[in-house]
């Protein structure tokens, strides 16, 4: 029988393969939407290390924001016990930049001694910010008081960057720079604790190397320009208002940018599934126009096959016979243009040209979901023109002209 229907499917090949190529076209983009709803639902499951509920953030808007001055260490004081005093705050620290934002820094870290670097994604945190954000410490410890002018730059890092610089051993009191050995102005970093992941940029961020450097109003150089405050639970947007105030009370010639996380989240998530409902929608409308076009030629065919349909059950052959036939064509005539597409984009995890977001993993759910969804339409589409078909008697299609 299969032999018998790829036999019929060569000898129409000129007619086949116009749809065939239709068909391969919509699996390709039916696969893409796939492999990219697959891998961000993969990366949501994921952890991001930290906890986004009642916590929010206000950005410091200065207009010195990168002169020479900086903020004080008295004023970081100042706006701890200032926040802290609110009935609704209970903690405040300091960070680099907002979680759930486009913000990022990235250098590279070298090991030294035998040269090994890394490249990685960083960010300062204050002591108070850990147990603030919910970052979860599986080895080592989080900063504290007694990190103050110990030597090297206290840093915790996450648990695929002690992977890649310490092979094998613990990284906690190991240590490694953030420059080349010759280089002067070199800052020796020590691991003070690991974590097993931190995603700044929320659940759809690919799982990056990250290092979080100790922020220290009395002895860091550099300034940082968010502060990060835990509240109360059930505190609504109406805080807002009551945060900026007392932040202007502190501070007047500055301007804050405030949001929950919870708010950034949402943003976030909504920002990064655009792409994904503007391929949805595209790969719908070419579905739809896949199917009108496939429902035509099918009926077409079956059309001009009459004399051949007459013929087979003037031979005995039943009707149900007939319907599972034209059904079984459509369904193997779809099998043959999957099977050249695939051939095509096996490539992709074969040479790892997207990395960790189109492995083994998320290629064959794709191409399984895919195939799915194109062996359905193909059968919905010949599932009418193989039951008229099926419905012709034979003495009618023996005298079709």
């Amino acid at each position: 029988m299969f032999r018998h229907l790829l036999k019929l499917i060569w000898k129409r090949k000129s007619r086949n393969l116009m749809l065939s190529l239709e068909i391969l076209l919509a699996f390709v983009i039916v696969f893409a939407v796939t492999c990219f709803a697959v891998r961000n639902y993969q990366l949501y499951q994921l952890p991001i290390g930290f906890d986004h509920r009642d916590v929010w953030t206000a950005d410091i808007k200065a207009d010195n924001e990168h002169g020479a001055g900086g903020i004080d260490a008295a004023v970081y004081d100042q706006l701890k016990r200032g926040l802290e005093a609110l009935p609704e705050v209970e903690n405040v620290g300091f960070v680099g930049f907002s979680p759930f934002t486009r913000s990022t820094m990235r250098t590279e870290f070298n090991l030294p001694g035998n040269g090994r670097r890394v490249s990685a994604d960083m960010s300062e945190i204050s002591d108070d910010a850990f147990a603030l954000s919910g970052i979860k410490i599986v080895e080592g410890r989080a900063f504290s008081a007694e990190d103050e002018g110990a030597p090297g730059i206290p840093v915790v890092i996450n648990r695929s960057m002690a992977e890649l610089l310490f092979p094998g051993v613990s990284a906690v009191g190991k240590q490694f720079t953030d420059s080349e050995a010759e280089t002067r102005d070199k800052r020796m970093l020590k691991v003070v604790g690991v974590v097993d992941e931190y995603r700044n940029q929320g659940e759809l961020m690919n799982p990056v190397n990250f290092i979080l450097m100790r922020f220290s109003p009395l002895s860091s150089k550099d300034s940082v320009w968010t502060i990060m405050l835990k509240v109360k639970p059930g505190t609504g947007r109406a805080f807002e208002a009551k945060l900026s105030e007392r932040l202007k009370s502190i501070r007047n010639d500055w301007s804050y940018e405030i949001s929950p996380l919870d708010a950034l989240r949402a943003s976030m998530l909504k920002s990064a599934l655009g792409p994904l409902i503007a391929m949805a929608v595209v790969a719908v409308f070419m579905l739809v126009m896949v199917a009108f076009g496939l429902f035509g030629v099918l009926w077409q065919n079956t059309t001009q096959r009459i004399p051949e349909i007459g013929l087979r059950r003037a031979l005995g052959a039943s009707a149900g016979h007939i319907y599972r036939q034209i059904i079984a064509e459509q369904l193997l005539l779809s099998s043959v243009a999957m099977l050249a597409a695939l051939l095509l984009l096996v490539q992709l995890p074969i040479t790892g040209a997207f990395g960790d977001s189109l492995g083994w993993d998320v290629f064959l759910l794709a191409a399984a979901l895919s195939m799915a969804v194109i062996y359905l339409i193909s059968l919905l589409c010949s599932i009418y023109p193989g039951w008229r078909a099926a419905r012709l008697s034979p003495t009618e299609a023996l005298h079709y002209e």
